[in-house]
């Protein structure tokens, strides 16, 4: 029988995991200023002070690209919402709670950066911009009403952070404008060492209590969400992403789920109890379809450029 633990039991085996990662992490981040990639001399007044309203011509971005930007950025404008499911079901004193707050004041630098970027070059409507992030925080961050707990809440946020990192990259290629991509290389790198730390702390979750932290997993996939759940046309905007390859099922396969899960060696190990096998099953049947609905989507997205690039051709 593999050990049971309460989540303040895990919360203090843990402690010395946080802190070494966290100062890993201090040693390995990069010190950078939004306002060091923002073009500013693009930059002139609005209406109330005397200049011109956005009107859509002013944008240079790609349809696709301001959906993708507008999705990235409510992500991180709700970062409010997810420190406050973390910090809850984590710690405020010590490792935990020093990690908590300089997460939170990382991701808040990336909220600063793509708004100062979108204002500034008028990529978007400001207003309709500023009207989605009040809706968008105002509701607050989603899941599924029986989540709570460190193990649930790490495993989410280590899938989350590589996923926005994927978002965040593919984004930048799509804008056409390389200041665009090099501050959203900039975010996506520090996504990536956000995501090293709740990866390591979810394998350390799995060797401390194998059982409870792969049912925490296999909880979290088997009802994953982007963080951008809830956000106004979160569901058209995330198909539009979709099939511009900035976010697909693709790669939440593959660049995602399948890296973290090898990383944790979770079908090699030899450590689970009936509960974590049981798991683990479950997390199988759920990979052997989600491999499916890849190529299902893929099937059906494949037919709908073919339609649109043949009503394009008919229309020259």
């Amino acid at each position: 029988m593999t050990e049971e633990l309460t989540q303040l039991e895990i919360l203090r085996e843990l402690e010395p995991v946080a802190e070494q990662n966290l100062n890993r992490h201090l040693s390995m981040a990069k010190d950078w200023h939004p306002h060091d990639y923002i073009p500013w001399d693009q930059g002139r007044n609005f209406a109330a002070m005397g200049g011109v309203d956005w009107e859509p011509e002013q944008s240079t971005l790609s349809e696709v690209a301001r959906i993708a930007m507008i999705t990235n950025l409510l992500t991180e404008d709700n970062l409010p919402s997810y420190h406050r499911e973390i910090s809850e079901n984590f710690s405020q004193d010590g490792a935990w709670g020093t990690w908590v707050g300089r997460w939170t004041a990382e991701e808040n630098r990336h909220g600063i950066v793509i708004r100062d970027y979108l204002v500034v070059t008028r990529g978007v409507d400001p207003v309709a911009l500023e009207q989605a992030r009040m809706i968008h925080m105002t509701t607050g961050a989603h899941s599924p009403d029986d989540w709570g707990g460190f193990l649930e809440n790490v495993a989410y946020v280590t899938f989350q952070e590589l996923a926005t990192r994927v978002s965040h990259r593919n984004t930048g290629r799509v804008c056409d404008d390389p200041v665009a991509d090099r501050m959203l290389q900039r975010v996506a790198a520090d996504e990536n060492l956000h995501m090293i730390f709740y990866r390591t702390l979810c394998a350390a979750g799995l060797d401390l209590v194998p059982d409870q932290a792969l049912e925490a997993i296999v909880k979290v996939l088997t009802n994953f969400t982007m963080p951008g759940y809830g956000m106004p046309d979160f569901r058209r905007n995330g198909a539009m992403m979709a099939k511009h390859g900035i976010y697909d099922l693709r790669q939440h396969h593959e660049e995602v789920v399948a890296p973290v899960l090898k990383n944790w060696n979770i079908f090699g190990r030899n450590d689970f109890g009936p509960r974590g096998e049981q798991a683990r099953e479950r997390l199988a049947a759920y990979l052997e379809k989600l491999a499916a609905d890849v190529v299902k989507f893929e099937e059906q997205r494949d037919r709908l450029l073919a339609r649109e690039r043949a009503r394009e051709l008919a229309l020259v």
